[in-house]
């Protein structure tokens, strides 16, 4: 990362494009039609697609009766929602096209700082803001031909100069769920007319930047615990939950979940960029495609799990140093490799570009060989580059590895893809590229052989009725169901009558039926949905637990595994003796979820058998190596982490260095003494990156003894500059003058130039964080002894900048 490109890179930010308010506010799909020709028809598109031999592939619903379709779903009875946006590049900016705006935005914290950015820059003109509509679509086929034949609008009005792109919307038992940054909504229609009467703000705080358009809310799916699950893209969000706590992610994308009401909200996983959908296995297990920064990094799929970070933030986009900043100088994106950064859990494959829509088959409809695949819409701007992928994922220790990876259906702008009740994909096609296509269309592929058959005709029966009026004895035979939808609904209806009528014969007979299915069950799907829906009434009545704990000795792996989840979810600490010997056993799956477990159990005597597993993973498998440390995070005191942080061991040392980062303490500088290289590395992350402080002086006091690794030395230097007293002056410019990289020496000159008035952006991880004024008599006084002998016989990057520093300070 040489000076020069350093210097290079900043240009852009400088030169970047003006804000262009109305007129680049209000560009017209009509001057983009007008440039782009006549759309293709879709009979002739149809044509075009490819996909595997045996489907077919039908129109179903086009402009006008959708526009600009970001996501859909279905309802119980084949409805379609769309979410249609109409302020994509309009009323929502992209930062990209205006870099005026860049340092406020990045600045932002909270959704208040960005409405007044907005009021900042557009002043009078801020109302133009407010003058487009976001849109949820309501399509039908009413007539039974097989093809929409009614469409209205839904719901609209989100229009406030703070709403984002409409990008998800959920349809259940006649409530819709809408995600339109800053708010996730919950849509009503009690009167049935097609058109939502209510309208409930579940949450705000959504959107803190304007970052990029389509990093936005989206993702909307119920996971098998009952509760509502949703992403945000790197705009970030501050949100004060229904119980007062402040989630606080301001520059990096999350995966979040709710209870269906609102309540209980959280952040799942972070350190995403843009997870557009999100998507479960029939094992509970939940994946996104995560999407590349377009700086030589590549899009990923991600196994999202709990506290995971997966390392990006928003400033990463447009660093002044690197490509990409640390993303890329440290390989953030890359899948496992060994000395990379411990703090992030990896990718589980590369997979396109563009990752938007995501879709796991249900398990009616399609030929055998697609059970427990996925299907990942990859939009790239032009369909005949874009399509849909399918692939499966098959265990590969606590984590995962991607198979059977095929091209499924291309030369189609797919922005979502979903499964109907009467087993047909249906994906919706933007139909040609940027800002609005004006266009919309939604096309169905199909195996004729299979969609007439019985079982399609059961599921899209048994869907459209519901579960409510089944009784028990059914509701247990349908947790065997081929089709993860109806198994899913019938847990959720035994779940839901066990809890409001526990001591009731109804409440008693649901819990019946769910513990013999765990228990007794010899259809392993249909145990797991016992298990899970044990885990929705032990919520609130932990007696029904007891009689399954039995399952954490059971010879099924999977059956182990989700049944420490539960126990451990729901903090039944009954649970601790087994789950503390399931640290030991012969699945690493069952391994990761008894100590993500005892973590939520909060055990003191757990942090021994933890630290135990972690040495004999040996930092081998990341994925248990971070359930570890989640379980110390919940377990183990300071005085715990110190003692384990004198370990003889280097995986029990970093796992106690992980879990002191992500409590940000002061102590962690003890590891930048290490003898191992990665570790002190790793603390210098953390003390850095995040930051930690307190910690500073102890990393900023290594600039004594240089290590010769790039990433750590540039830290320190960071540390220096932002400690900011004479004596770190002193110590950059003995650096700047001896150092034995040049490039660093480089930054040590820069970091003097700036002393008097410090960038506001961190130089390591580009993120806002000023500092105040300084004497800037401090910088001239240590540079004035060496300037001389930099000028005339440094290396030229180095006397490139010494000459622009003495001229900047007038020491010349």
């Amino acid at each position: 990362m040489p000076v020069l490109k350093a210097v290079k890179s900043f240009l852009p930010l400088v030169c970047g494009l003006a804000l262009s308010f109305a007129l680049a506010a209000h560009a017209s799909i009509e001057s983009d039609e007008a440039m782009m020709g006549k759309p293709i028809d879709p009979e002739l598109a149809i044509k075009q697609f490819k996909l595997p031999e045996g489907f077919k592939v039908d129109l179903w619903a086009a402009e006008p009766k959708l526009l600009n379709p970001v996501a859909f779903c279905f309802d119980e009875q084949g409805r379609v929602y769309v979410a249609e946006t109409f302020r994509y590049m309009t009323s929502v900016f992209d930062i990209r096209g205006h870099m005026n705006m860049y340092y406020d935005d990045l600045a932002s914290r909270t959704v208040a700082d960005r409405a007044a950015m907005i009021k900042k820059y557009l002043g009078v003109q801020t109302p133009l803001m407010a003058s487009e509509s976001e849109v949820v679509q309501l399509l039908e086929d009413r007539g039974g031909t097989g093809k929409c034949d009614h469409s209205a609008t839904f719901a609209d009005g989100f229009n406030t100069i703070l709403d984002g792109i409409g990008a998800g919307v959920l349809a259940r038992k006649g409530k819709v769920y809408y995600t339109d940054i800053p708010n996730l909504w919950l849509l009503e229609d009690s009167n049935h007319t097609g058109q939502a009467t209510s309208r409930t703000s579940l949450s705000y705080g959504y959107g803190v930047h304007f970052g990029y358009t389509g990093h936005d809310l989206h993702g909307l799916c119920i996971g098998p615990d009952g509760k509502l699950y949703f992403s945000s893209g790197d705009r970030g969000l501050n949100v004060t939950n229904k119980e007062g706590k402040v989630l606080d992610y301001p520059d990096t994308g999350t995966v979040l979940r709710c209870n269906l009401d609102g309540s209980d909200l959280e952040v799942f996983a972070y350190g995403l960029r843009n997870p557009q959908c999100l998507a479960f296995d029939d094992y509970g297990n939940l994946f996104t495609g995560d999407n590349n920064c377009d700086h030589g990094d590549a899009a990923r799929i991600v196994y999202v799990v709990e506290g995971g970070d997966t390392g990006w933030r928003i400033a990463n986009q447009f660093s002044e140093t690197t490509a990409a900043g640390v993303w890329n100088s440290e390989k953030l994106w890359e899948l496992q490799f060994p000395g990379q950064a411990a703090y992030i859990v990896p990718p589980v494959a590369h997979m396109g570009d563009g990752p938007s829509g995501l879709a796991h088959y249900p398990g009616t409809g399609f030929p055998a060989q697609y059970k427990d695949h996925f299907f990942m819409c990859d939009f790239r701007g032009a369909p005949v580059i874009s399509g849909v992928h399918s692939f499966a994922l098959t265990p590969h220790g606590a984590g995962f590895d991607v198979i059977d990876h095929n091209r499924f259906w291309w030369h189609i702008l797919g922005t979502d893809v979903k499964f109907s009740p009467d087993g047909q994909m249906y994906v919706c096609d933007w139909v040609r590229g940027w800002p609005q296509s004006g266009l919309g269309r939604l096309y169905r592929a199909y195996d004729p052989q299979l969609i007439k058959s019985p079982l399609v005709l059961e599921t899209k029966k048994l869907i459209a009725e519901g579960m409510e009026k089944r009784p028990v004895a059914e509701l247990q035979k349908l947790l065997e169901h081929a089709d993860q939808r109806v198994r899913l609904e019938a847990q959720f209806e035994l779940a839901a009558r066990a809890s409001a009528t526990s001591n009731s014969d109804e409440g008693r007979k649901c819990i019946d039926a769910l513990t013999q299915a765990a228990l007794g069950n010899a259809n392993q799907l249909a145990r797991l949905h016992g298990i899970w829906g044990l885990g929705q009434v032990g919520r609130s009545s932990k007696d029904v637990l007891k009689p399954i704990l039995r399952l954490l000795t059971d010879s099924d792996a999977e059956v182990r595994a989700q049944t420490a989840k539960i126990l451990g979810d729901d903090h039944f600490a009954g649970a601790f003796e087994n789950l503390t010997n399931l640290l030991t056993d012969q699945s690493l799956r069952v391994r990761f979820f008894a100590a993500q477990s005892l973590g939520k159990l909060g055990n003191a005597a757990a942090v021994k058998p933890l630290l135990a597993m972690l040495r004999e993973n040996l930092d081998q498998d990341v994925f248990l190596r971070h359930a570890g440390v989640m379980g110390l995070l919940g377990t183990a005191d300071k005085a715990a982490l110190v003692e384990a942080a004198g370990s003889d061991w280097r995986s029990v040392r970093m796992a106690a260095l992980l879990a002191m980062r992500r409590r940000e303490m002061p102590e962690i500088s003890m590891f930048l003494h290490d003898p191992d290289p990665l570790i002190i590395l790793e603390a210098a992350r953390a003390i850095s990156d995040l930051p930690i402080k307190a910690a500073l002086p102890d990393l900023a006091a290594l600039i004594d003894h240089p290590s010769g690794t790039y990433m750590l030395d540039w830290r320190v230097l960071n540390a220096n500059f932002r400690e900011g007293d004479e004596k770190n002056a002193v110590a950059l410019a003995n650096y700047a003058a001896n150092g034995t990289n040049d490039d660093l020496r480089g930054e040590a000159i820069r970091f003097l130039a700036d002393w008097h008035k410090p960038f506001s952006r961190d130089r390591i991880t580009g993120l806002w964080r000023p500092l105040p004024p300084r004497n800037g008599e401090i910088a001239v006084n240590v540079l004035k002894p060496i300037i001389a002998q930099l000028v005339s016989s440094a290396p030229d990057t180095v006397r490139f900048l010494a000459i622009l520093t003495a001229r900047q300070l007038t020491l010349t």
